[in-house]
């Protein structure tokens, strides 16, 4: 059974920034992987998402040229980098992945880690 462990949320003033990490406790080939985000009171929305169709990575409007999704393949780490962040990005984050692992095709998500931006 894969994990997933999000790590790098925490309070931020409003223009900082912040860079989320996602590790898997095993490997995963993925076809799938985005950050999602849940505010309170609002249903939980993808934010960046990358798919191994082709196409390159794409972004919610809200965040287009702050947020940056990526990974590193020899660590099984996946990476949102938060810039120019505003309140209301204030939200629990969460990583999924949809992949191969031990040859079964699986979807994961992690546990969320919280950000929470002051004004």
């Amino acid at each position: 059974q894969v994990q997933l462990v999000e790590s790098g949320g925490g309070l931020v003033q409003a223009g900082g920034s912040l860079r989320l990490s996602c590790s898997a406790s095993g490997s995963i080939m993925a076809n799938y992987m985005g950050w999602h985000r849940q505010a309170p009171g609002k249903q939980r929305e993808a934010v960046a998402v990358w798919t191994s169709f082709g196409g390159g990575p794409s972004y919610a409007e809200p965040v287009k040229g702050r947020f940056t999704i990526s990974r590193d393949n020899a660590s099984d780490t996946v990476f949102l980098q938060m810039s120019t962040l505003k309140p209301e990005d204030t939200a629990v984050y969460y990583c999924n992945l949809v992949g191969s692992h031990r040859g079964a095709l699986g979807e994961y998500w992690g546990q969320g880690t919280q950000v929470t931006v002051s004004s």
